[in-house]
């Protein structure tokens, strides 16, 4: 008699990367406001801290939820 298995897909783990990698693009942003290299330093850090948050959470949730 056939079981039905259920069958698992990497896209969990590829959309996971890619938030992954949109956080530390936000990071990148938080230290750049940091250093003070350009544009409103506060505003620069307080976005890529948003940034990087927010997409760190939706990395975790994304992983979860395709699951």
């Amino acid at each position: 008699m056939a079981t039905q298995t259920k069958s698992a897909t990497d896209k969990g783990v590829g959309l996971a990367m890619a938030l992954g990698a949109l956080a530390v693009v936000g990071a990148v942003a938080m230290i750049v406001g940091a250093l003070e290299l350009g544009g409103i330093p506060e505003i620069t850090a307080a976005g890529g801290f948003a940034g990087a948050v927010a997409f760190s959470i939706l990395a975790v949730v994304g992983i979860h939820l395709w699951n």
